[in-house]
């Protein structure tokens, strides 16, 4: 069994046998496939642009919106500390968290385009009920159909990208989702800046486009091809073959056709996949693939900047117009990295790009938090030489991340799991993704408030950690075939305790 309960050592080793070529065909499953995640990327780019708009704060939040009239062009790390604020943005990943169980049946039983099509149209449904907004439970009822589109499509879309994707290009494919989810970002900051102009509604606008790139998922989403990985799982032997052939743009797949039959007979006698994610052998993808890698992607503490970048840069004294340019060159910056990514996940691999820039990441947020211990505090205004040496250390940030644990924590986890366990192991990870990922919506301007310029040394501090578990935990899986990675469990000095252990039982 692929993931380790294949008895014979000889079993799915026919890599060598795999051809292919790039067709019409699979660009645009791809393309469309990995649209997903601009559902999830433009929320996290407008939420934090709409929360530090006047009009939205004056109709939703008046005492937020008076403290900081009080400390407009000051340094005031508690200015926007309201955890009903935080739950604003939060509540959407408590529902994804939630929803993404669902996301796993629909996933396993009806395949990934399926859950797809179910994220868009919850999405969708957030976007128009969030435009509509008269209250803050109204606001909350939507952010909740917008977690929900997003717990369904993060556990869809990267799967069904790592599954479409040749082993030699799957690094490039399945960072399609990291780089749409990164242009989803800079569109919202985009549009953020032109509706803050626009009174009193131009927050509605920004949260109310929502609907577009949810709109332009469902069309694709009608025309995409399952992955032939799913149709193999549901019993549709002939159809799986003949997508096979269309994305591969060869009759010669029977080596990994037969690959896939062989992992789905094994898929099927499992019969409670999230029990068996629990079994000893499949320890490595529960530890690295479920737990770790999701966690640490939030726990890098770039989930807080994309969040709350233009508040952030408010709260460090910056106008509101100038936060919200400043969080644009972040967020363009990420855009950058993300194509980086994509060029050199296949070429250099995950491991290194992982641990080189846990190395930067470490050194940037020292010196930002050093830099605030010292020449900021609250009741002072920003010298612009120091607020431009802010900007330009965290976009620097911004790019270390955003060609490793932003694209890495999405494609390592969705390369690991064998099929019998793919779809409740892709939950987990999106589970355990959002979790982190609501603390820490919720936790961050708290945190700043209390901990001030501490904030930044304590992500500096988990970089440290996350770097040194890759360098001893991760084995490298850059081109292995996404059914025989379990074999690198076997010659890792630690996890080939726990497989062979089973192998032998």
């Amino acid at each position: 069994m692929a993931g380790g309960a294949l008895s014979e050592e000889g079993a799915l080793k026919r890599a060598h046998l795999y051809e292919h070529r790039i067709t019409g065909y699979f660009i645009f499953a791809c393309i469309v496939g990995s649209m997903g995640g601009s559902l999830f990327g433009y929320d996290l780019g407008v939420s934090g642009g709409v929360t530090s708009m006047d009009d939205f704060l004056i109709e939703f939040f008046p005492e937020i919106y008076k403290r900081k009239q009080m400390h407009l062009h000051e340094t005031d790390y508690c200015k926007y500390d309201s955890q009903l604020l935080t739950l604003f943005t939060s509540s959407l990943y408590f529902a994804g968290l939630i929803s993404t169980f669902g996301a796993s049946y629909v996933t396993r039983i009806y395949g990934r385009r399926g859950s797809i099509l179910v994220g868009s149209v919850s999405f969708f449904l957030g976007g128009v009920v969030n435009a509509a907004a008269k209250n803050i439970p109204m606001l909350i009822i939507g952010r909740i159909f917008l977690g929900i589109g997003i717990g369904f499509g993060n556990q869809a879309v990267p799967l069904y990208l790592s599954e479409m994707a040749p082993a030699k290009i799957r690094g490039t494919v399945n960072q399609l989702f990291q780089l749409t989810t990164c242009i989803g970002i800079l569109v919202a900051n985009l549009i953020n800046y032109k509706t803050a102009q626009i009174h009193p509604w131009g927050w509605r606008l920004s949260l109310g486009l929502a609907v577009v790139p949810a709109t332009l998922m469902f069309l694709g989403g009608l025309f995409l091809p399952e992955t032939p990985n799913s149709l193999v799982e549901q019993g549709k032997l002939e159809e799986a073959k003949a997508v096979l052939i269309k994305v591969r743009g060869t009759n010669k797949i029977e080596a990994e056709f037969q690959d896939l039959v062989e992992a789905s007979e094994a898929a099927r006698a499992v019969k409670n996949p999230f029990r068996n994610l629990l079994a000893r052998r499949n320890r490595p993808q529960l530890v690295i693939g479920a737990i770790a890698l999701p966690a640490f992607q939030q726990l890098t503490g770039m989930n807080s900047i994309l969040f709350y970048a233009p508040v952030m840069f408010q709260s460090l004294g910056f106008g509101g117009s100038a936060s919200l340019i400043s969080s644009t060159m972040t967020n363009a910056a990420l855009v950058v990295a993300a194509v980086i990514s994509m060029y050199s996940a296949d070429k250099f691999g995950r491991r290194f790009l992982l641990l080189e820039a846990s190395v930067e990441m470490f050194c940037y947020m020292v010196v930002v938090g050093v830099t605030l211990a010292f020449k900021f505090g609250e009741g002072k205004e920003l010298p612009k030489t120091l607020g431009l040496i802010l900007v330009v250390l965290i976009c620097l940030f911004v790019l270390a991340y955003g060609r490793s644990w932003g694209p890495m924590g999405w494609l390592v986890p969705s390369e690991l799991f064998p099929l019998e366990t793919r779809s409740a192991g892709q939950s987990v990870v999106v589970c355990v993704n959002l979790f982190f990922t609501a603390l820490i919506a919720q936790c961050f301007l708290v945190s700043l408030c209390h901990l001030k310029y501490g904030i930044f040394l304590l992500f500096a501090g988990l970089v440290f950690g996350m770097g040194s578990f890759v360098y001893f935990l991760l084995p490298e899986t850059k081109q292995v075939p996404i059914e025989e990675v379990y074999l690198l469990w076997r010659q890792h000095w630690l996890w080939k305790k726990y497989v062979q252990d089973c192998d032998q039982e």
